[in-house]
C-alpha cells in the first residue's frame, strides 16, 4: 500500500512526510471542535519549527522515558493484560535507572512541572488542541526533538498517573480518600462500566503515544560511528520526525484534556462524538507514523548490522593471521559469549562451562547445520569415543565443540530449537549454548574462509588457535583417532605411509572381511543395485571359484546412493544366500563415505591429479558406483583387479577361455590379464556428482580410464528414495 495513502485514513489526518520539507497537502474541510484549526498542514509545520531552537544540550532521556513507561502501565483500569511492557520486567529494571532517574530529574523536573500545569490550566481555560500544542514547543524550544517528546509524556504521566494513584488507593488510605474525593473520583469510579470505553479509547492513544516516543529515543541512541545522516532511511526518518513529534504532543494535550474534564466536571460528563472520533483518529494517525518510523528504524539497524558484521569479518581475518600465545582470542571471536559468561556446554555433564576449558588445547570445531545426520554422529561418537580411551599422554588431548551454522535470515522457530536440543543432548562433546553466539560475520568467514556448505567439517585448531587443517573430517573418516593431531601435515604422511590394499577400503568397519584377509582368501568386494546383475556375478562367481578351486568370499557393500534399491537387492541375498552382506546400513554408509573422502581428502592437498595409481583406483569406483555394479578382486590384502560390472561379469562368464593360463600364470594373474583385454574393448564412462554441499570441488577431473580432462555438466537431482530430497541439490558432474 502507498504510504501517504495510508496515513489519510481518516480523513483529514494525513501524516505530512514531506511536511518538513514545505510539501503541502490539504487539511479536511469542516474541522470538528477545533481539532485543525489551520487551513494548511505546511504552514502549521511552519509555525512548528520556527519555534525550534536547540542551544546543543545532550539530553538522555532513555531513563526518563522508562520511568514514564511505568507508570503509564501502571495507570490503568485494567490491571491485565499490561498496557506496555510487563510489570515484572519493569521492577527487575528499576535499581538499574535509579540513579539515572535522579540525574535526569535534577535537571528537568522544573520543565516537566510546569508543562504539565499548563496542560492542566489550558484544558480548564478551553484553549483548543493546536494553541496549547504550540506553546509547549515554545517552552521546550531549546530541547532536542526526542527530549522535547519525553518531557512532554512526563508531564501528562505526572498528571495522568496521580490520577490513577487515587483511583486504586483511595478506599484504602484517608489521605488519598480525601483528594479523592476533591477530584471526583469515587463517583467516577462508581460509574466506571459506562465510562470503560473512554478509558479503552484513552488506553489505546496513550500506547501509539508511547510507541511513537520510543521510536524517537531509538534514533537518537543510534551510534554515528555505524551510520551517518546520509544513509537513505536515516534521512527519510529525520524529515518526518518534526511532524510525529507534533502530532504526539497533539495527542498528548487530547489525552490531558479529557481527565482535567473528568475531573472537574464528573462523570456526568459525556464524551462527545466528536471527541471520540479525536481520540479514535489521533491514534490511528500516531500508529501509521510508527509503522513508517519502525521501518526506516529496521533499515538503520540492517545498516548498522551491516557495517558491524563487515567489521568483525575483517577482524577476523586478521586475527587468524596474527600470531597468539594460546587460542582464547580466536575462540572468543568464533563464540561471541556477549553477556553469558558460559557459552558452551559440556556433553558429558550438560552444564554450561567458560571457554577456558579449551585453553591451550588442540580444538576440533565441529561444524554443521541442524540437519547433521544420525550415521555422522554415530561414527564420529565412536572414534571420540575410542580416542578417550587411547589417548593418555598430555601433548595429544583435544577437543571437540559442536558449532552449529543456521542461516541468519531465516526465523528461529520452535521447531528449530527442539532440533538442536535434540543433537546437543546426543553429543557427547563441547557444543554451543544456542547458534545464537554464532555472530553473522562468523558464519561469513566459515562459508567464504573454510568453505562450509551444509556439509560438516572439522576444523582444527592447535593450541594457539592456528588452523592446522581446515577440514580434518575426511581423514577421520579414513583413519579414525590415528590421524590425531588431524594436522594436514599428518594427512599428507598418512597418505605417504598408505598403499592400495583391501584394508584401506574395509578397515575399521568389518572384522570379518579383515578375518579373511588375514586366511588369504580370495575376496570379491561389490556393489551396485541391479538385482539381477547381483545374481549372474555371484553365481558365475562361485562357479568360477569351484572350478578353480580356490578359496572365494564375497561381500556385497551396496551403493552410496538409492537406499530403497539397496534394501531390495539385500533382500534378494538374503532370501537366495548368493553372498556375506553388511545388515548395517550404517556400515554401507560409512564406506562410501571414506571413499569420497579419500577423493576429498586428496583434491583438499590439491593432489588430485598426480599420477597417484592408488587415487586411479579409488575414482573409477567411486565412477563405477554411479554407473551400474563393480567388483574388486583380492587375494588377501592385495588387491587383484577392479572393475566395472559388466567387464567382471565378462570375464567370468568368459572363463572357458582364460583358465588354461591359471596353471601357468596362477588365478591372479590369468583373472587380471583377460579382465583387462574385456576393458579394453569396452571402455566404461566414468561420472563424478560433487554436491553443492561440498565444500572444495575441483576445477576439473581427468577420467581415471583415458586420462584425459573430463567434460563438465550441471544437473539437478532429486533422490526421493533418500528419506527426503536434498534441499535444491546441484550437482557438477565432472
Amino acid at each position: 500500500m502507498d504510504y501517504q495513502a495510508h496515513l489519510a485514513s481518516p480523513p483529514g489526518l494525513s501524516f505530512l512526510p514531506g511536511a518538513a520539507t514545505g510539501a503541502n497537502m490539504q487539511l479536511i474541510k469542516g474541522d470538528r471542535g477545533g481539532m485543525l484549526s489551520m487551513s494548511d498542514d505546511s504552514v502549521m509545520m511552519k509555525q512548528v519549527q520556527a519555534t525550534h531552537a536547540p542551544d546543543g544540550r545532550e539530553v538522555d532521556v532513555a531513563p526518563l522515558l522508562h520511568l514514564v513507561e511505568d507508570i503509564l502501565n501502571r495507570a490503568t483500569l485494567q490491571v491485565e493484560p499490561p498496557l506496555l511492557a510487563g510489570q515484572a520486567h519493569a521492577e527487575m529494571e528499576e535499581k538499574n535507572h535509579q540513579i539515572s532517574y535522579s540525574i535526569v530529574l535534577d535537571a528537568l523536573s522544573y520543565v516537566i512541572d510546569r508543562i504539565s500545569c499548563e496542560i492542566a490550566y489550558k484544558a480548564l481555560g478551553g484553549a483548543d488542541a493546536h494553541s496549547t500544542t504550540v506553546a509547549i514547543f515554545e517552552t521546550l524550544a531549546s530541547f532536542p526533538w526526542d527530549a522535547k517528546l519525553v518531557l512532554t509524556l512526563a508531564a501528562f504521566a505526572l498528571h495522568y498517573g496521580e490520577f490513577w494513584l487515587l483511583a486504586q488507593i483511595y478506599s484504602s488510605n484517608q489521605l488519598a480518600k480525601a483528594m479523592a474525593t476533591l477530584r471526583q473520583l469515587p463517583m467516577i469510579m462508581e460509574h466506571s462500566g459506562p465510562l470503560k470505553p473512554r478509558f479503552d479509547a484513552l488506553n489505546k492513544l496513550i500506547k501509539a503515544m508511547v510507541e511513537v516516543t520510543r521510536c524517537m529515543v531509538q534514533f537518537k541512541e543510534l551510534p554515528p560511528s555505524y551510520i551517518s545522516e546520509d544513509v537513505p532511511a536515516l534521512t527519510q526518518a529525520m524529515t518526518h520526525i518534526p511532524t510525529a513529534v507534533y502530532w504526539t504532543i497533539r495527542s498528548v494535550v487530547a489525552c490531558a484534556n479529557q481527565i482535567t474534564l473528568l475531573t472537574t466536571m464528573g462523570h456526568e460528563y459525556a464524551l462527545s462524538t466528536t471527541e471520540a472520533w479525536e481520540l479514535s483518529s489521533l491514534e490511528h494517525k500516531l500508529t501509521n507514523i510508527c509503522d513508517h518510523l519502525k521501518q526506516q528504524l529496521g533499515s538503520c539497524y540492517q545498516h548498522i548490522d551491516d557495517k558491524k558484521n563487515v567489521e568483525t569479518f575483517r577482524m577476523l581475518v586478521e586475527l587468524f593471521e596474527m600470531t597468539h600465545i594460546d587460542n582464547m582470542k580466536i575462540l572468543k571471536a568464533l563464540i561471541h559469549a556477549r553477556d553469558d559468561p558460559m557459552p558452551i556446554v559440556d556433553g558429558s555433564t550438560k552444564r554450561k562451562v567458560t571457554l577456558e576449558v579449551l585453553r591451550r588445547k588442540n580444538v576440533l570445531l565441529l561444524i554443521s547445520d541442524l540437519n547433521i545426520s544420525h550415521d555422522e554422529l554415530s561414527i564420529l561418537e565412536q572414534i571420540y569415543n575410542e580416542s578417550r580411551i587411547h589417548t593418555t599422554r598430555l601433548d595429544s588431548q583435544y577437543e571437540v565443540i559442536w558449532i552449529p551454522v543456521v542461516d541468519p535470515s531465516i526465523v528461529w522457530t520452535e521447531a528449530m530449537h527442539k532440533q538442536f536440543e535434540t543433537l546437543q543432548s546426543t553429543m557427547p562433546w563441547y557444543t554451543v549454548s544456542h547458534p545464537s553466539v554464532i555472530e553473522k560475520a562468523v558464519v561469513r568467514y566459515i562459508r567464504e574462509k573454510w568453505h562450509f556448505r551444509n556439509k560438516a567439517i572439522l576444523v582444527v585448531l592447535d593450541p594457539q588457535g592456528r588452523v592446522v587443517s581446515p577440514n580434518a573430517i575426511h581423514m577421520m573418516w579414513i583413519w579414525g583417532s590415528n590421524a590425531f593431531p588431524f594436522t594436514s601435515l599428518r594427512e599428507e604422511s598418512l597418505w605417504r605411509e598408505e598403499a592400495w590394499r583391501l584394508e584401506l577400503l574395509v578397515n575399521g568397519i568389518d572384522p570379518m572381511i579383515l578375518n579373511w584377509i588375514k586366511d588369504g582368501k580370495y575376496i570379491f568386494l561389490y556393489g551396485g543395485d541391479d538385482v539381477e546383475w547381483v545374481r549372474k556375478f555371484t553365481n558365475t562367481a562361485r562357479a568360477v571359484a569351484l572350478a578353480s578351486r580356490i578359496p572365494l568370499e564375497m561381500a556385497y557393500v551396496g551403493k552410496s546412493t538409492k537406499k530403497e534399491l539397496v534394501r531390495r537387492v539385500l533382500a534378494t541375498i538374503t532370501v537366495e544366500k548368493l553372498s556375506y552382506f553388511w545388515q548395517d546400513p550404517t556400515m554401507i554408509w560409512f564406506f562410501w563415505t571414506r571413499l569420497e573422502s579419500m577423493l576429498f581428502s586428496k583434491i583438499q592437498q590439491g593432489k588430485l591429479d598426480d599420477h597417484d595409481p592408488m587415487m586411479l583406483e579409488i575414482k573409477k569406483l567411486l565412477s563405477y558406483d554411479k554407473e551400474g555394479g563393480w567388483a574388486v578382486l583380492s587375494k588377501g590384502s592385495n588387491i587383484i583387479s577392479n572393475g566395472h560390472g559388466n567387464t567382471v561379469l565378462t570375464t567370468l562368464v568368459e572363463y572357458d577361455l582364460w583358465k588354461e593360463e591359471i596353471p601357468v600364470k596362477g588365478f591372479d594373474l590369468a583373472y587380471d590379464d583377460h579382465h583387462k583385454k574385456v576393458h579394453g574393448v569396452t571402455y566404461p564412462c566414468c561420472r563424478f556428482e560433487f554436491p553443492n554441499t561440498a565444500g572444495r570441488i575441483p576445477e576439473g577431473m581427468k577420467c581415471p580410464e583415458c586420462h584425459r580432462y573430463m567434460e563438465k555438466y550441471t544437473t539437478f537431482l532429486c533422490c526421493h528414495d533418500e528419506g527426503h530430497p536434498t534441499a535444491s541439490p546441484f550437482r557438477g558432474e565432472l
